[in-house]
């Protein structure tokens, strides 16, 4: 990375050391953590310590590179860590999930009430001829029978498979064929914005022909809005297996090395990745870094915004929250339906104290305005927390100033699918964070930031995220397919996990994460971060949201095409566009500033919340548009290209 791009990243001056209050009572109030950290093998043994196992380990880890091992020998079952040993605790009345539906139900299940649920189904399970070491694809919607089948399949040795319910029949039946499950698990449809999603009939399309799912069991959630045909023979009611079931399953003995999960992420190129997790590292992991970084206590109410189909689900609404005796909130639909209100109604109503949500979303309800979340009491919040890409200063600081009214800790947490668990990230109680920075690697994780060589740059200097030692809840491989995961991941740089990532380092060693490497823009020979750019954008008074990436210029090789999306209020103009882009000069050089800006009421976004910039990019050079399944809104993106088309006539 050039010297001209660190030195156009934004210079953050600001910091907040934690609240005192908050150090009182936290659980890392001080360095020593980070000292304890500094010998990985012990920090993790400790740590794995406090979980319950049928057997010990005989060997903390065996690392022949890229291949690891974790509590080598150790027996136990994630689900007793999760369920059994809170209720056996004489816990088993407090509340583990509140769920929240679209529709307005609401309902509470005890810790006794979810383990009696996880192991009716896991005896359904069984029933249907399940075994260990089998895979079962789990495609519904955020509701309880989501986490309840996680944990029904953990119970018995069974590998999940979570297809988040955006996705396409092609989606569902690519990952069903990779994994070989036997059984699937859908709803008839779940509630989005006032509508059904289709669930149970995108899985009759993508079962049709020959496949190796045996049964499908269909959870009844919309009922007579979305009526549904039911295949004589292979799809069976979960609620009529679940009446008849027995609430006596014992936990199988899993080794530390044992399948726990499979979850599939797009590759660049060809089939999505299954990246493979196993149960002894991935548990021990979760559940520390739940308890650190989000500094978990008895009386907390805390709620992760995710689904549950994303890694952050997995890790941050079921294993780690319930490992660590948590009370979490799940909740259906989107944040603004039936208003923009919701989220912070979900707040009010719950008393949540616990806040952890995306960027994306953060930038939206900065551009509905403050009057929403000033409507409401959000008192109760001591954490925010953000997760899913680069979180720019400005939002930070609105997320910090109008939701946690200045008093709450921000912890923004960078990690991966393939690293199962936070990476970097603040610990509330000790860091000073600063707007924008993820700051230091989590205690016992070991990165570094490397050039094009692949050696370490200095404070100030910026590269390539890289991880340089193994940690309990890393992937074990690509599922099925080990010359993959040793391509993908460990051939840029040789003994080195490549994250994929740029990052920069700070005079002070806080890390700055700049987005992935294939959203740097080359520009007449400079490397500029399109998060970068998006930041200037935001800093502006008038942006809510922005999206900026590269396209193909014959003098440059790359210029710069923004897509602004302004605050409610504001009107576009060829002014505001000048100012905009002079701004952007301004904030990081001229060789930063825009080459095109187009204003746009809104960007395309998958169910998730996530920028599909791929199609941004498709639009802005005039290429065929690739798969729009997974869009919350695919109207969107033809709106985008059209209007694009005519500003470019």
């Amino acid at each position: 990375m050039s010297e001209e791009t660190i030195k156009s990243l934004l210079t953050e001056e600001r910091s907040f050391p934690p609240p005192a209050d908050f150090v009182k009572r936290a659980n890392a109030k001080d360095e020593s953590i980070y000292e304890e950290g500094k010998n990985p093998e012990a920090f993790w043994e400790n740590r794995a310590k406090e979980l319950t196992w049928f057997k010990p380990w005989d060997k903390v880890l065996e690392w022949d590179l890229p291949f690891s091992k974790w509590f080598v020998g150790g027996k136990t079952n994630i689900t007793v860590n999760c369920l059994d040993r809170h209720v056996e605790a004489g816990r088993g009345d407090k509340v583990a999930f509140y769920f929240e539906g679209e529709p307005g139900d609401r309902k509470a299940w005890t810790y006794a009430e979810l383990l009696t649920e996880v192991k009716k189904f896991a005896n359904v399970l069984k029933g249907l001829g399940v075994e260990k070491g089998d895979r079962v694809t789990l495609y519904l919607g955020m509701t309880i029978e989501l986490p309840i089948a996680m944990l029904a399949c953990a119970r018995i040795g069974a590998a999940h498979t979570i297809v988040f319910g955006g996705f396409s029949p092609d989606s569902i039946r690519d990952r069903v064929e990779d994994s070989q499950s036997k059984v699937v698990v859908t709803a008839d449809g779940g509630w989005r914005r006032g509508n059904v999603v289709p669930l149970k009939a995108n899985i009759d399309k993508a079962l049709e022909g020959s496949t190796p799912i045996q049964k499908c069991v269909v959870v009844k959630r919309t009922g007579d809005a979305l009526p549904i045909e039911m295949q004589e023979g292979r799809d069976l009611w979960w609620h009529e297996l679940m009446a008849d079931a027995s609430d006596d399953c014992p936990p199988e003995e899993m080794d530390a090395e044992d399948l726990l999960f499979i979850l599939y992420t797009s590759g660049t190129t060809g089939k999505p990745k299954g990246i493979a997790h196993t149960t002894g590292g991935y548990m021990v992991g979760a559940a520390t870094t739940t308890k650190y970084v989000f500094d978990l206590h008895d009386d907390d109410i805390y709620w992760c915004t995710a689904d549950i189909g994303w890694i952050t689900g997995h890790s941050y609404i079921t294993y780690g929250p319930l490992m660590n005796g948590a009370t979490g909130v799940i909740f259906e639909g989107a944040p603004n339906f039936p208003d923009k209100g919701r989220f912070w109604d979900i707040i009010q109503h719950y008393k949540v104290t616990i806040f952890y949500t995306a960027p994306t979303a953060i930038r939206a309800f900065m551009g509905w305005g403050t009057e929403w979340p000033e409507k409401y009491d959000l008192s109760s919040l001591r954490l925010l927390g953000s997760v899913g890409e680069p979180i720019n200063p400005e939002a930070w600081m609105w997320y910090h100033e109008v939701i946690g009214h200045e008093k709450c800790p921000i912890v923004d947490t960078w990690w991966q699918t393939e690293t199962g668990a936070i990476m970097i990230t603040p610990l509330p109680g000790v860091t000073t964070t600063k707007p924008g920075s993820a700051c230091r690697a989590f205690p016992g994780i070991d990165v570094a930031v490397v050039d094009e060589d692949g050696k370490e740059v200095g404070p100030g200097g910026g590269g390539f995220l890289v991880i340089k030692s193994p940690w309990p809840s890393m992937l074990r491989t690509v599922y099925g397919d080990d010359e993959r995961y040793k391509q993908v991941y460990w051939s840029r740089f040789p003994h080195l996990y490549f994250t994929g990532d740029g990052c920069k380092v700070d005079e002070d060693g806080y890390l700055w994460l700049m987005g992935r490497v294939d959203d740097i823009m080359l520009v007449a020979g400079h490397n500029i971060s399109t998060a970068e750019v998006e930041s200037a954008l935001v800093s502006h008074e008038t942006v809510a949201e922005s999206a900026v990436v590269g396209r193909p210029d014959p003098v440059k090789g790359q210029a710069i095409s923004a897509f602004v999306t302004l605050k409610q209020g504001v009107d576009s103009s060829d002014e505001l566009l000048k100012e905009l882009r002079n701004h952007v000069a301004t904030k990081l050089g001229p060789i930063a500033k825009p080459a095109e800006i187009h204003f746009t009421a809104d960007l395309p976004k998958t169910r998730s919340g996530k920028i599909m910039r791929r199609l941004l990019r498709d639009i802005a050079g005039g290429k065929t548009l690739g798969d729009t399944t997974t869009l919350a809104d695919p109207s969107v993106v033809e709106s985008l290209r059209a209007q694009y088309e005519k500003q470019e006539s």
